[in-house]
């Protein structure tokens, strides 16, 4: 795995205050993105939660999420959440250290009062005091959120910084783009009222084995039922333990809401919401505890795609940190088609700064400190398609193609639905369920290249 190191400086460590006007979290934040640029530590709100204990519980389900392995359990991982300030909520977000389980806590309208909720992208220091406080954390009494200082403390504050310097794996950014492209495919498939989700979150599983229920579940009235193999309507459940997450938030849970693809045939992702005061909390599961959201694929036919780098920078230059996207107000305003609009969105995604919310059916904009073309030159698949194009390795006929590596050849033509397929063993093994193999991506460089050449 390629890993660089990143640091996180903080004026101070986070934590729960007590004084004479009540209590305070204070969340300290780490280079941010601002519509004014970058900025080392941006305040995005300062004002009243008001569900403070479930707020509490939610938040560190974000941050168990962050330090969580599922599939090969070794040490803890230690980054730090995502949060996001679009105007009209907070959005905190995190990855498992492998990568299989996305955990997105919304703080909406109706869960912040008191202050005017900013715009950028930051990290916030979640350690170790502090969630002990906020496991601790109960009552009604108000509680002050402040999300970075306020600038008399920027200019003030005396001592060194709280520094982080961790291990960032290029997988985590991946991972970004790769749930905005997948949830993107989701529609609400059940909805459970509060009594009945958490009945059948605490019969799940907490830890994998030969116990584990079947893959699979179906709506069966007001609670959901377990299937042994996928039949319309059913809603893929891979790795059920990696639900106990969300047992933290199960008494202020109000309904719980499963979202899927419409129509599947295997293991599937699918995203879990918990409806809170205020809040929603998301965990979105990868298809299988074994398999990682960084390997999809999906998002390899955008970034192979020509034209899709000017097209992403047209877009971009017209993301205005909307807490919902239109693609279709995006398309008039840069005059291009919506679907290259999709496209460029997708790419924009490879450096984390789409989003995409089941529950909302939009993308929102985030910001990190990578570029898409940062993505792209890690992406394996996609650096060798570029290769065996660039060596003339990709033979175009009528309906299909021919693709020379060594002494091997492969043969891509395009199915009855439009889409391509290969004779590799990658094609064979994962029918397309993982995005292109290198052959098909190379095809698709080629045939643009080819349109390019006659205009």
């Amino acid at each position: 795995m390629t890993q660089a190191v990143h640091t996180y400086s903080y004026l101070r460590p986070s934590a729960v205050h007590r004084n004479t006007a009540g209590r305070s979290l204070a969340l300290e934040t780490s280079g941010g993105a601002t519509p004014l640029g970058q900025a080392a530590n941006p305040r995005f709100f300062s004002g009243f939660l008001t569900s403070p204990a479930a707020a509490a519980a939610a938040l560190l389900t974000v941050a168990d999420i962050a330090a969580a392995r599922y599939h090969q359990p070794r040490s803890r991982a230690s980054l730090d959440p995502v949060v996001t300030a679009d105007g009209d909520r907070l959005r905190v977000e995190s990855f498992s250290g492998c990568c299989g389980v996305h955990a997105r806590l919304d703080i909406l309208a109706d869960g912040l009062d008191g202050g005017d909720v900013h715009h950028g992208t930051t990290n916030v220091d979640i350690n170790n005091p502090l969630r002990e406080r906020l496991s601790r954390l109960g009552g009604t009494d108000p509680l002050h959120l402040a999300v970075g200082p306020d600038a008399l403390e920027v200019t003030t504050l005396d001592g060194p910084l709280v520094e982080k310097k961790v291990p960032l794996p290029e997988r985590w950014l991946r991972g970004f783009a790769e749930t905005q492209v997948i949830a993107a495919t989701f529609e609400l498939r059940a909805e459970l009222p509060a009594a009945e989700a958490v009945r059948f979150l605490r019969a799940l599983p907490r830890s994998g084995g030969r116990s584990a229920p079947p893959g699979w579940v179906v709506p069966a009235g007001r609670t959901l039922r377990p299937i042994a193999r996928p039949v319309p309507g059913a809603v893929c459940l891979p790795g059920p333990e990696r639900l106990a997450a969300l047992q933290r938030v199960l008494r202020h849970a109000l309904a719980l809401r499963i979202y899927g693809p419409g129509q599947v045939s295997g293991p599937a992702a699918s995203a879990w919401e918990i409806v809170l005061p205020g809040m929603r909390l998301t965990l979105t599961l990868s298809p299988d505890v074994a398999r990682g959201f960084s390997g999809e694929g999906g998002v390899l036919d955008a970034l192979a795609a020509e034209g899709s780098t000017a097209d992403a920078d047209l877009v971009a230059a017209l993301l205005a940190w909307d807490p919902r996207i239109d693609p279709a107000e995006l398309a008039e305003q840069a005059a291009i088609p919506v679907t290259r609009v999709h496209a460029a969105l997708t790419r924009l995604g490879t450096a984390g700064r789409i989003g995409y919310d089941p529950a909302d059916a939009a993308y929102f904009h985030r910001a990190l400190p990578y570029t898409t073309g940062h993505a792209e030159a890690h992406n394996p698949r996609l650096t060798a398609a570029r290769a065996l194009h660039t060596a003339g390795a990709v033979r175009l006929e009528d309906e299909r193609a021919v693709v020379t590596v060594g002494d091997h050849v492969q043969h891509v033509r395009t199915g009855v639905d439009g889409v391509l397929g290969c004779t590799c063993l990658w094609w064979a093994k994962y029918r397309g369920g993982r995005g292109p193999c290198k052959h098909v991506l190379a095809v698709g460089l080629a045939r643009a290249a080819r349109t390019e050449d006659t205009r």
